[in-house]
Formats: C-alpha cells, sequence, structure tokens
C-alpha cells in the first residue's frame, strides 16, 4: 500500500458523502486522466490496519486482477496519513461520470426502451455473478452504486459493505456426517454434496465445489445484520428481520433496482424495518408458515395474513416474462430465490434486441 500516493492525485470536486467516507472526482497529475477518489478513515490497532480494511483492499485487489468490464477498476490504493488512532486510506477508482439514479432520472418519458432495460440487467446479472462466484456478497446494491458510463456499461461500485465468504447457507440437502469433522474437528460438523454449486451453512463464507464435489463445513452460527447493510428499500426480507444471510440478498436488491427501471421510482419505499416487509408483503402476500425463518425475534403472526397481488399494479409497464423473472429475485425464502447465474439464463433476458452484442 502506497504511502504518498495522494499527491499524485489532484480533487477537482467532492462526488458524494457516504456512511464510510468522502468520495472526489481528481485527476491523475501522470496521466491527466480523471479517477475517483475514496477516502476511508479507519482506526488503527496495535498491529496496524484492522483485518477488516485489509480483507476489503485484498477484495479488491482480487478483483482488479481479473479486470471484469462491469465491475469498477480499483487503479490504486494508499495510505494518506496515520496517526496513532486512526490511518486514512484512499482508494483510487476509475471515474464514471453517472450512476444508474442519475441515468434513470435523465432518461425522457415514458422511460428507457425495453431493449436498454434488458441490456443493462445483463451486464448487471453478468457483473453480480462474476462477484458471487469469486465468493463476495456485495450486501450494498441500489442505483447509487450501480454506474453507467456514457455508452451504456454498466459497472457495480462501492464495495464498503462487501464481505468475501467461504460458506453460505445450505442451498442443497445436507447429509450428516458420521461423527467428526475435517481432520477431527469432531461433532457439529456437516456434509454437504453439491452438485457444481455453493457449499455452505448459515452466515459464513461461501467455497465453491467441483461438479458433485464434497465439503465439511462447520455448524451455523447466527451473526446479527449491520443495520447498515443494503438502503432500506432494496434490503432483502432475511435482512430486514435480523435472519442470517448470504449473496441471495443481492438478488432481492436486483429484483427492486429491476423493477425500477420501470417505474422510475422505488419500488417498496418504508420508513422502518417493519413498515418495508408489510409495503413487500402488499406485493408478495404474507409468506407461508414453512417459509419464515426460524432464527428471528419477529413472528409471522405480527403482520397480517394478505394474498399475492398481480404485479402488473405494481410494475404496469412489465411484460409477462419480466414480470416471471421479477417474482423468481422477489422470492421471500433466499433458498427459493433465483441466482445471478440463473437469472442471466432467464428466457426474458436471452430476447436480445436489435443491436445488442
Amino acid at each position: 500500500m502506497a504511502q504518498e500516493g495522494r499527491a499524485q492525485y489532484e480533487p477537482v470536486a467532492e462526488i458524494g458523502v457516504g456512511a464510510y467516507g468522502t468520495v472526489y472526482k481528481a485527476r491523475d497529475l501522470q496521466s491527466g486522466k480523471f479517477v475517483a477518489l475514496k477516502n476511508v478513515r479507519v482506526q488503527t490497532t496495535e498491529n496496524g490496519l484492522p483485518l477488516s480494511t485489509v480483507r476489503e483492499v485484498a477484495l479488491l485487489k482480487r478483483l482488479e486482477h481479473f479486470d471484469h468490464p462491469n465491475i469498477v477498476r480499483l487503479m490504486d490504493v494508499c495510505a494518506t496519513m496515520r496517526t496513532e488512532r486512526e490511518t486514512k486510506v484512499t482508494l483510487v477508482f476509475e471515474h464514471v461520470d453517472q450512476d444508474l439514479k442519475t441515468y434513470l432520472d435523465k432518461a425522457p418519458a415514458p422511460g428507457l426502451p425495453l431493449d436498454t432495460i434488458k441490456d443493462l440487467m445483463r451486464q448487471f446479472l453478468r457483473g453480480l455473478d462474476f462477484l458471487h462466484s469469486n465468493c463476495i456478497v456485495h450486501r450494498d446494491l441500489k442505483p447509487e452504486n450501480i454506474l453507467v458510463t456514457s455508452s451504456g456499461q454498466v459497472k457495480l461500485a462501492d464495495f464498503g459493505l462487501a464481505r468475501i465468504y467461504s460458506c453460505q447457507m445450505a442451498l442443497t440437502p445436507v447429509v450428516r456426517g458420521g461423527g467428526g469433522g475435517p481432520r477431527g474437528c469432531g461433532a457439529g460438523w456437516q456434509e454437504l454434496w453439491v452438485p457444481g454449486s455453493w457449499a455452505a451453512v448459515g452466515p459464513g463464507d461461501p467455497r465453491l465445489v467441483q461438479p458433485w464435489g464434497r465439503v465439511a463445513v462447520g455448524p451455523a452460527e447466527r451473526v446479527p445484520v449491520p443495520r447498515q447493510v443494503v438502503t432500506l428499500w432494496y434490503r432483502a426480507p432475511e435482512v430486514l428481520l435480523q435472519s442470517t444471510y448470504a449473496t441471495p440478498v443481492d438478488m432481492w436488491s436486483v429484483g427492486c433496482i429491476f423493477a425500477e427501471m420501470f417505474r422510475r421510482k422505488p419500488l417498496f419505499c418504508g420508513n422502518s424495518e417493519a413498515d418495508q416487509l408489510g409495503k413487500i408483503f402488499d406485493m408478495i402476500g404474507l409468506p407461508v408458515e414453512d417459509d419464515w425463518p426460524l432464527d428471528v425475534a419477529l413472528p409471522r403472526c405480527a403482520f397480517s395474513a394478505r394474498p399475492p397481488q398481480p404485479v402488473e399494479g405494481f410494475v404496469p409497464e412489465m411484460e409477462p416474462l419480466g414480470t416471471q423473472l421479477l417474482l423468481e429475485m422477489l422470492t421471500f425464502n433466499p433458498y427459493k430465490r433465483i441466482s445471478a447465474y440463473d437469472a442471466l439464463r432467464h428466457l426474458y433476458l436471452q430476447d436480445r434486441g436489435a443491436g445488442e452484442g
């Protein structure tokens, strides 16, 4: 991590202020190109930077190695100021002039053409599938964190809340192991047989295994969901209920953003966790008892029974195949929610318009 790299960049304008720091548009004095500087203040421990910060930087540098077209590129990392108590870290990203919210606001009535929405969704899902296949959950997807270049290229950004996982929720049946865990780790371990999918239980970190691979993972432990994870309107039900979560939380956010591309306004606008859940259930209906998570304090009976409503009442511009995909994204039970990989292969997104690559 460079110590004085900030001197190479001249701030031009403030782009925004988030929970984790200020973002500036700046000029690279060596190349003359514009970049985005994200300043993050982190508390310094006796051993240096906290592990969480080191992990985030490592995550971003790992993504840079792949240079995925739908992930914003991290160009440099520098520690610009350090005291006994804190270090100011500057992350240098490629600069993109607008986010999806601005892009939607600028679209003339009646909104984006259908082919444009499908193209944006394909790029969005490719970027997300790339993250998930590299064991990364974004956790804060919203229109402000999706950048759109002047040529219409989508780039996922703002990984301040992203986490690397080595175990995800068990999305396939669990086969109980015979007594001991790997290398004699003891009782309480489970063995998962997974056909080319994530192997996991609980809220830990996902690990991808080979087709019909076999992996032993530790018992699930409940981890409270930080309140700042995902802006309220884009939060998945399991986050609102403070249940365990993994990659499906991102797919719920995708569904909310997908609907917003048509509506040009958010789909669910609650003012609290309970109000947000109520607005969600007004559309998808109150989930059945078997789908309600067991590890939450808020019981299902706290909400009034209501049937699902036609999607057309919420997103009238969306065609039937699109509403089918939307409902697969907005499925209450995360185990049953569609993945980014499968969403990319949905028939709705296979219908390419003229001129699309």
